[in-house]
């Protein structure tokens, strides 16, 4: 059983709107493909993955340093005889060889394609969901039927504010979303709390609704922001300041009882360590929020969740960022306390399977072999033209 050949392209996910640092009109993901000699219904077996929105591509590292490394590797040592598949644990070895600590950035997000990729193979390799093969190998077999889902949105639409909120806020709505996100920090906290009220509009409970500042304030702004904000009695305040500003985040969660999510921009089990050593988060209120295909892919993020689980966090504290179906497994499979997903935006990078429907609040997983790519047909048609595999 060997790996063939990795496969990545560019994938543009334009979009007209920005959050509170950046616009989306340029914006870029990898794809990847890892295809190996293993075939299953006559066909060889091929994995499939990407980066998540908000970083852009990385073909660089994943054609020059990550994927030759997986492909000079001996066979034998990316094997697991144990189970009959692929070992993702020692490609992430072999692929992060010759690389130094520290310095969490673009690698981490290249190795996320990848590594998601592999995952999806060596679910397939077994016939299994991958919700199922982290269930068994990593929650003694127990999995959700159902998990909590949320909107990531509510962007800034410039010469449409009010309108284009609401009308993304109310499809979001109207697929059976309940808790919806909405960026704020783009604009003076005035108009923000008028956006917020827009947006309650449509949501209706406060719980229903988590704010989003992308990193963008100083902690006295963000200070500012959690005492107005405390009034609606939001789902959570996202991201309040920049990521790797632990003491901030310290100071804010002792001052204010909105809950805190953040950790879609640590990208390594060093860095969330550090947040919950050094952060203030409080395990009963807060989230955490990696993104497993920013953060060096699923096998790092299964340490996060081991780190977190030793300094007292639960599971169901843990929400991963991305929007896409990889955050759908982890949260079936180890029973996290949701994921986000993006409905409306990314396209076709954004949200679930074509046929897994979002019903009060809450999606079922898959139930076809590996992440569930093929089962998002625009998504999946779009990956295998910028693969060239058509």
């Amino acid at each position: 059983m060997r790996i063939t050949r990795i496969r990545d392209a560019v994938a543009p996910i334009p979009s007209p709107m920005r959050n509170a640092v950046i616009s989306f009109d340029k914006m870029t993901i990898s794809v990847a493909a890892v295809e190996t000699d293993v075939v299953r219904e006559g066909k060889p077996v091929i994995g499939y993955g990407f980066t998540s929105n908000g970083r852009y591509a990385q073909s660089g590292i994943l054609r020059d340093r990550l994927a030759p490394r997986i492909l000079e590797a001996d066979p034998a040592d990316l094997y697991d005889e144990a189970v009959g598949t692929l070992d993702p644990q020692a490609i992430w070895a072999a692929m992060m060889s010759n690389e130094k600590p520290g310095g969490h950035g673009d690698r981490a997000f290249a190795a996320g394609a990848i590594d998601m990729a592999v995952w999806d193979a060596t679910a397939k390799i077994l016939g299994k969901p991958l919700w199922k093969v982290l269930s068994e190998r990593y929650n003694g077999g127990k999995s959700d039927a159902r998990v909590l889902v949320y909107s990531g949105g509510g962007y800034y639409y410039p010469g449409k504010e009010k309108q284009g909120l609401q009308d993304e806020m109310r499809q979001c709505r109207d697929l059976g979303y309940r808790l919806m996100k909405m960026k704020i920090g783009g604009a003076p906290m005035a108009e923000d709390m008028k956006r917020i009220e827009w947006a309650l509009d449509i949501a209706g409970k406060g719980e229903n609704l988590a704010v989003d500042a992308n990193g963008r304030f100083d902690l006295d702004t963000a200070l500012a922001y959690a005492r107005e904000m405390e009034r609606y009695r939001l789902g959570w305040f996202e991201e309040p300041v920049e990521p790797l500003d632990y003491q901030a985040h310290a100071v804010l969660c002792d001052v204010t009882d909105m809950p805190i999510a953040t950790g879609e921009n640590l990208f390594s089990v060093q860095d969330f360590r550090n947040l919950v050593r050094h952060g203030g988060m409080r395990p009963h209120r807060d989230w955490l929020q990696p993104d497993p295909s920013l953060c060096y892919g699923l096998t790092e993020a299964l340490r996060i969740l081991e780190m977190a689980d030793r300094a007292g966090w639960s599971r169901r504290r843990c929400v991963p960022h991305g929007g896409h179906q990889l955050g759908l497994n982890m949260a079936a499979g180890l029973q996290l306390g949701g994921t986000e997903s993006y409905p409306g935006v990314f396209k076709p990078y954004g949200g679930f399977a074509d046929g897994i429907p979002v019903v009060d609040g809450y999606a079922r997983p898959h139930d076809t072999p590996g992440v569930g790519m093929e089962l998002r047909s625009e998504m999946f048609a779009d990956m295998r033209k910028r693969l060239e595999m058509d």
